[in-house]
């Protein structure tokens, strides 16, 4: 193949990639999307060379991921140049795990060429997409392939079953179907139309049956109402906006707009957003008095992202992205403080050393990581807390629905982002967590978007970008457990597992290559 047949083929991977993702209303792109991909790794396995295949996707890997996460330079330049820094190390990080899925799936098919390209591919991309969710302080899972179906929400009500990473194994799989069929039909002079449909039967079948699952499952789902909720979109810009604005005038607009929100119709609950409170609610007094009197007087409990700090000595703390639950009675220090788990790498966690060896440098973060995971009892219902991206990890809301949660929370701070793809595709990860639980969703975001999202994955209320807003609406949510949330991430654990008997079955075979073999014997002279 020549370089610039795989550089086409490289450039349109990642276009067609990048645009099955929200905002792009394309998500048939995903069955395709791949589909470069597979052409470039069979033709690394059939010239048997791990090597190219590794190159290859590592490249692919680099480009795609440059086109979605663009917005990492356009958004954070403003801030500070070292978001190029980390845009680059994402995109390479991430496309050294794209070339080692190439290079794995290549060796496999070398060591066991009786196994198919069609079950090595997905099962190996599927594992790796699982493995960045999990690598430690830098787990990004932003936008696995199973996301890229959000926008057809009937073909995923199945996650419910198998998770996000059910529908990334079956993507990929349909991507690797659909070139082995174009594959067999260039090879075929005879009856190419026959065989054309033979190699899309399965397909054309699996997106028959998730589409009659997804049309059961919206027609039968017991859904039912929660209660009234508001949501405050304040439109503060980002922290360094807000205490640039003025601290104090910043809590006063929200308590103005939360006032016009109860007056307008009585909610059950109130919510402001990630950092809504732009300074540790335990040194601000009056905010604290300001909650307490808004809260009481309304008989409304409010739910605010703010930070929190914790002391263990004179110079000993943590300090903390959080959120409180102020409840009807003005009261919120009775309730457990909720921290972020899942910390931006960079900007809110330094990985892998201390944090405050940066603690000079502006946009380093030292936050300390949250531990429990509290559920809150309100006259709606119990629900759980997810801030900023930690609606792209599956494992809390499973937890939580597990702990009793009736609903989730999602307060973030988008205004980071600005008008770039990254608040949709942020927005989209909430599509399969609510069908994965098969619970309802309040998302308050400082600048957009705002939303419900109900049990099937539907948005609705939904706000938008940089605008100041009060969204007041019914939530709905279901009472039903899914086997998800019974079993976790089976699919991704699953494709693990056999991921780790590929590697096992190289290593054999590696260690034989290299074992010492009996020398053969010379053949005896004949007797005279």
């Amino acid at each position: 193949m020549t370089t610039r047949r795989v550089a086409a083929l490289v450039a349109l991977g990642a276009v067609l990639l990048a645009a099955s993702y929200p905002p792009f209303p394309l998500p048939f792109l995903s069955f395709v999307a791949l589909t470069p991909a597979v052409l470039l790794l069979s033709q690394a396995a059939a010239s048997a060379d791990p090597r190219r295949a590794f190159r290859w996707g590592f490249w692919s890997g680099l480009a795609a991921q440059a086109l979605v996460l663009y917005w990492m330079v356009v958004a954070l330049w403003h801030f500070t140049p070292l978001s190029a820094l980390g845009y680059l190390a994402t995109i390479a990080v991430l496309a050294v795990w794209t070339g080692v899925a190439f290079w794995l799936t290549v060796r496999v098919r070398i060591a066991l060429p009786r196994v198919p390209l069609w079950v090595v591919f997905p099962v190996v991309w599927t594992a790796v997409e699982w493995v960045i969710g999990h690598q430690g302080d830098i787990r990004f899972p932003w936008l696995g392939l199973g996301t890229s179906l959000a926008d057809a929400r009937v073909l995923v009500q199945w996650a419910d079953i198998a998770g996000a990473r059910g529908v990334t194994l079956w993507v990929a799989w349909c991507n690797v179907i659909l070139v082995e069929a174009f594959l067999a039909q260039r090879a075929t002079r005879n009856a190419q139309r026959l065989t054309l449909l033979r190699h899309l039967a399965p397909v054309l079948l699996s997106i028959l049956l998730a589409f009659g699952y997804g049309k059961w499952r919206v027609a039968t789902l017991p859904i039912r109402d929660v209660g009234v909720v508001a949501l405050i979109q304040p439109n503060e810009g980002s922290i360094v906006d807000k205490r640039e604005r003025g601290e104090d005038s910043v809590v006063a607009k929200l308590v103005a707009m939360t006032e016009r929100a109860i007056t307008t119709a009585k909610p059950s609950l109130v919510l402001w957003p990630e950092a809504a409170l732009p300074y540790y609610l335990q040194n601000r007094p009056a905010w604290d008095s300001l909650l307490a009197r808004l809260a009481r007087n309304a008989s409304t409990p409010i739910f605010t992202g703010g930070l929190y700090a914790v002391f263990y000595g004179p110079n000993a703390y943590d300090y903390f992205n959080a959120a409180f639950f102020v409840d009807s009675t003005g009261q919120w220090r009775p309730y457990p403080v909720y921290a972020k788990h899942y910390l931006v790498p960079i900007v809110e966690r330094v990985p892998f050393v201390p944090p405050r060896w940066f603690g000079g440098l502006r946009f380093f973060g030292g936050f300390g990581r949250g531990r429990e995971l509290p559920v809150y009892a309100t006259a709606l219902g119990r629900f759980g807390t997810l801030i900023c991206y930690e609606s792209a990890f599956e494992d809390l809301p499973r937890r939580y629905r597990r702990a009793g949660a009736d609903f989730l929370v999602n307060i973030t701070n988008d205004a980071w982002f600005g008008r770039t793809t990254a608040p949709y595709q942020h927005a989209s990860h909430l599509v399969l967590r609510a069908i994965e639980t098969r619970m309802g969703v309040a998302r308050a975001a400082n600048s957009g978007i705002s939303e419900f999202v109900d049990p099937l994955g539907r948005a609705y209320a939904t706000t938008r970008l940089e605008t100041e807003a009060i969204v007041i609406d019914t939530l709905r949510t279901t009472d039903v457990r899914t086997l998800y949330v019974r079993l976790g991430d089976w699919v991704g654990l699953a494709c693990v597992l056999v991921t780790i008997g590929f590697v096992a079955v190289l290593l054999q075979h590696w260690w034989t290559s290299r074992s010492p073999r009996s020398p053969v014997p010379s053949p005896q002279s004949p007797p005279l």
